[in-house]
């Protein structure tokens, strides 16, 4: 299933910031690396991340019975590491920094 969301980070936060974000993309489940950007992949697995004007984009595809778990899983500890709740924008969820 393809998936594309848009998480309440913006693109000025500061250097700090994107290293724990950098920790926590490490820390997740399929894993790939940097190449082309942060990236995860396995069987039926090709999720992308970027930094939109609209938040950090995630997209590609991966089973909905995987993502509904990785999706949350991911939201929790970026939560955790940022100090912040961490959501999609559309949804409510408040941008901490934004220029």
């Amino acid at each position: 299933m393809e998936h594309d969301i848009n998480l309440n980070i913006h693109w000025s936060a500061p250097d700090e910031v994107w290293d724990k974000i950098g920790k926590v993309y490490e820390e997740m489940p399929y894993w790939k690396g940097y190449e082309n950007g942060p990236q995860w992949t396995g069987e039926n697995i090709d999720l992308w991340a970027s930094c939109e004007p609209s938040g950090i984009q995630i997209a590609g595809t991966m089973p909905d019975d995987i993502w509904q778990d990785w999706y949350k899983l991911l939201k929790e500890k970026l939560t955790k590491a940022l100090g912040y709740e961490i959501g999609e924008p559309e949804d409510g969820y408040e941008f901490k920094y934004y220029n």
